[in-house]
């Protein structure tokens, strides 16, 4: 039995304390045998289900997730902590450093007069933190590790800040029908690097008119898979109260029932941005 006082509620310091035992001696033999590398892919999971609970508005689920997401934070710190570099206490410490440097209009004397300023004083005090003399080195920075949609949005918004950028959204969607021509030559051809390429600049183009157009790419995705799922759902049941079986069906009888779903579906099918 661990030394471990069991209470009605439980603290931060708790939580740390039990992090530890997991990963102790005569802890759990899963927890200890634990890297930060096997568990990368546990905190993404983990950020992603606490965007979930955000977009259904249930605070009982982002409690939850939260709580989750907030384990990876003190597991990952548990293991450098044993290999004494540094610890959760560390991380905070960084953390608090880095907000009150970055808000030099609420911890100093500097005044600005709107959020757009308190941005762009955030982007230069950023820059300097990490040594990033150019626009290059800031896009490079940029955590490769981010969904593409997100990355590609986020380094064609540095490209904006020093002027390299389309004036108008029509310039964005003439580059998207440029990189879709050249994407279908390249199809053509049967050259699968060309299309691999080709492709990458289609979808980097359509970040582009997104961007302009105000849209999140990652969400409008997202939206589209669930639009997607809903009138797959549809043909699906359609199609086996007509006594039928997709797999017997040809593509366009499957196609006259999923473009009947989609106007039996219209209504769910739009969404506010």
């Amino acid at each position: 039995m661990v030394d471990f006082e069991y209470k009605k509620n439980y603290d931060l310091g708790d939580f740390r304390k039990i992090i530890a035992i997991l990963r102790g001696e005569g802890g759990c033999p899963w927890d200890r045998e634990q890297t930060h590398a096997s568990i990368r892919r546990n905190l993404l999971e983990e950020a992603y289900e606490v965007c979930e609970a955000i977009d259904e508005g249930d605070c009982g689920h982002l409690r939850e997730e939260l709580g989750d997401l907030l384990m990876q934070v003190i597991f990952h710190a548990r293991i450098e902590e044993e290999a004494d570099r540094f610890d959760l206490d560390d991380v905070a410490d960084m953390a608090c450093k880095k907000l009150i440097n970055r808000h030099p209009h609420v911890f100093g004397n500097l005044q600005v007069e709107d959020s757009r300023q308190v941005l762009q004083n955030w982007d230069q005090i950023k820059m300097a933190e990490k040594s990033q003399d150019t626009t290059a080195s800031a896009m490079e920075g940029v955590a490769r590790s981010l969904p593409a949609l997100w990355r590609s949005e986020k380094i064609q918004n540095k490209a904006k800040k020093v002027g390299f950028d389309w004036p108008d959204i029509s310039g964005a969607m003439d580059k998207l029908q440029e990189e879709l021509s050249e994407l279908q030559e390249a199809i053509a051809s049967g050259d699968r690097q060309s299309v691999f390429e080709e492709l990458g600049d289609l979808l980097f183009s359509v970040v582009n008119v997104s961007r302009f157009a105000g849209v999140d790419p990652e969400s409008a995705l997202h939206q589209a898979c669930e639009k997607f799922l809903r009138r797959f759902r549809y043909l699906e049941e359609e199609a086996a109260q007509r006594g039928l079986e997709l797999s017997n069906m040809s593509l366009d009888q499957m196609e006259e029932i999923y473009q009947q779903g989609r106007k039996t579906l219209e209504g769910k099918d739009s969404s506010t941005i």
